[in-house]
């Protein structure tokens, strides 16, 4: 865990926006700002999937690397605030995760709340707004939005099977042929929704391209597979194919409003 006075919130990583993709990564640090401390958390659950995405720094540069496109990542760990939930989202800033209590996030005054809201959690998602218009801009189409994650392979008892998994609402222009391309692996068992429902309002999917009609998916891959460089970098080198031909397809770059399972937009 990285601490520093002068703390970013997000960072950018440059690519051909004209390419019209947009990769992101909400957990990919697990990050506090100096004068947080630990959250009155031992080292060691910051080593955990409490605090952050295992791998997905990694998968993301190097996707973004490989595709020469943009990606924007936040710098924070989610139990400080999690940018991958409404802001009226219970779980936005989590008291007890996974059996750990976060002493520091309890109790939690509405001042402070709405201090992390608008020193963290909103800087990050202007400036993923402000990299998917400019990548609008730059493409003059609709842009493609992939939203990496990574899962733990055990939750509360359940062994979970799925080596990734592609999150959905209703627009399944991204996630269908992602689910197949993938599949075509047989080694790999490939979830459909798994191992959560992509349907979830206020997300990053849903504020960023679901009210906007764009293209897009959010892929889960299980940190076991990734937790170590090598590995992660393979996952980014199987990815890259797979998103430049979804890339090519007609129907990718148009604005196409499905609406959501979680009700009237």
């Amino acid at each position: 865990m990285t601490r520093s006075t002068v703390f970013a919130p997000f960072d950018i990583v440059e690519g051909d926006r004209k390419r019209g993709i947009v990769l992101l990564a909400d957990h990919a640090r697990r990050d506090l700002p100096e004068e947080y401390g630990s959250l009155g958390l031992p080292a060691a659950e910051f080593d955990r999937h409490i605090a952050y995405d295992i791998g997905v720094e990694t998968v993301t540069r190097e996707l973004a690397a490989l595709l020469g496109v943009p990606a924007v990542l936040a710098n924070f760990s989610r139990l400080l605030i999690d940018p991958n939930r409404g802001e009226d989202d219970p779980t936005l800033i989590r008291q007890l995760y996974d059996g750990t209590v976060i002493s520091g996030n309890y109790p939690l005054a509405l001042k402070e709340r709405e201090r992390r809201l608008d020193r963290f959690y909103r800087p990050y998602h202007d400036a993923v707004g402000a990299m998917i218009a400019s990548v609008a801009q730059a493409c003059a189409s609709a842009p493609f939005i992939l939203s990496v994650h990574s899962f733990t392979p055990f939750m509360q008892g359940f062994v979970r099977p799925w080596h990734v998994g592609i999150l959905w609402d209703r627009d399944d222009r991204v996630a269908r042929p992602l689910i197949d391309m993938l599949a075509e692996d047989k080694s790999l068992i490939v979830g459909d929704n798994e191992p959560y429902d992509g349907a979830l309002r206020g997300d990053t999917m849903f504020r960023h391209a679901i009210v906007n009609g764009f293209a897009h998916a959010l892929i889960e891959i299980r940190q076991d597979l990734i937790a170590d460089r090598q590995d992660a970098v393979a996952w980014a080198e199987r990815l890259a194919p797979i998103v430049d031909a979804i890339n090519r397809r007609p129907d990718i770059h148009r604005v196409r409003r499905f609406g959501s399972r979680t009700g009237p937009l």
